[in-house]
């Protein structure tokens, strides 16, 4: 089979393609044909290696990926061969709330996607949508489960209430989609009218120009009515907490995702801001199986399907990196494995 394999940090060349002998499943684990990995933020991370949980040497890299089960070992009894399956982003995160035992994390401590045939243990994948295609499936893992997390694991969000989604990276994207299945009026930012525009055509009810309107927390409080938005999915941290925290209904709640940048080590809120709420924040990372589980049934009832920007072939990796670490894509980029 080949592979690609993290051999040097720092730099996109340092993932290097490599052939090897197709493994065989342990007795609890199941071997994937992969069809389709998808890139995100933590895959550039752990090649340069910034990303917090530190690669293991020559890993095979890239969390996200989907494909089909052709061997099981002998204990397997949660799929069989021919099942469609996603591997899961914690694969040892079963349900409940994680704990620095559930850590590991394909592509980083634990082997990834980015390769034709990958070795799971069967507690770390589900089945995924009839309706989704390879490519579509292998968006999920990471993006997918962040977004409905955020959604659904705090405070019940009920029809009606109001989200706000910042930018139009692929996790915004995905909650834009979300919120909509679940009935939510949702307030999108964007400084591109182009954007603005494929934003309302995929479920966003007003869009707020972030580079017309600085002040855009105001700018969602007119369109509630002065009421603010119950649930903030904050995906920028440093640069926008400020406005969130502005844009957030008294007690709203406000998902916070990133912490830091380099520009900006940490978390800064205003007295001014802060003071005049009482709105709860709350961190999410990624999500369990039970999480995912639950966001396949949403898909699968309400068809919807994930936004793809490009998909690459397999030859094509140094490429696919490089495009997304352009931050140019609207919606998933994709690396077609067969």
């Amino acid at each position: 089979m080949r592979a690609y394999h993290l051999e040097t940090l720092g730099a996109i060349d340092g993932i290097v393609p490599r052939e090897s002998d197709r493994p065989e499943p342990g007795p609890r684990e199941i071997l994937v044909r992969v069809r389709a990995v998808s890139l995100n933020k933590r895959d550039l991370l752990i090649m340069k290696g910034t990303y917090p949980l530190k690669a293991v040497p020559d890993v095979i890299p890239v969390s996200d990926g989907a494909g089909e089960v052709v061997a099981v070992g002998r204990e397997v009894t949660r799929f069989a061969v021919g099942d469609r399956v996603a591997g899961t982003y914690f694969p040892n995160w079963v349900d409940g709330r994680i704990t620095p035992a559930l850590f590991d994390q394909p592509g980083a401590s634990l082997n990834g996607m980015l390769t034709e045939y990958a070795r799971l243990d069967q507690e770390g994948a589900v089945r995924i949508p009839d309706h989704l295609t390879w490519e579509e499936a292998a968006c999920l893992p990471c993006a997918g489960v962040t977004a409905w997390h955020s959604l659904t694991g705090g405070e019940p969000l009920t029809p009606g209430q109001t989200v706000l989604t910042l930018g139009t990276g692929a996790l915004s994207l995905f909650t834009v989609q979300f919120a909509k299945m679940l009935g939510a009026e949702i307030i999108a930012t964007t400084s591109s009218a182009v954007k603005a525009d494929r934003l309302k055509a995929l479920g966003a009810d007003h869009v707020v120009n972030y580079a017309e309107n600085p002040e855009w927390g105001l700018a969602v409080r007119e369109l509630t009515g002065g009421r603010g938005a119950d649930l903030v999915v904050e995906t920028n941290g440093p640069d926008t907490i400020e406005q969130s925290m502005r844009a957030a209904a008294l007690y709203g709640h406000i998902v916070l995702l990133i912490t830091g940048n380099p520009r900006r080590p940490g978390i800064e809120i205003s007295n001014a801001a802060y003071a005049a709420s009482l709105a709860t924040i709350r961190r999410v990372f990624v999500g369990s199986r039970a999480h995912f589980e639950s966001l396949n049934r949403a898909l699968a009832l309400h068809g919807t399907r994930p936004v793809i920007d490009r998909v690459f072939g397999f030859d094509e990796v140094h490429e696919a990196f490089r495009y997304y670490e352009s931050g140019v894509a609207f919606g998933k980029v994709v690396i077609r494995v067969a």
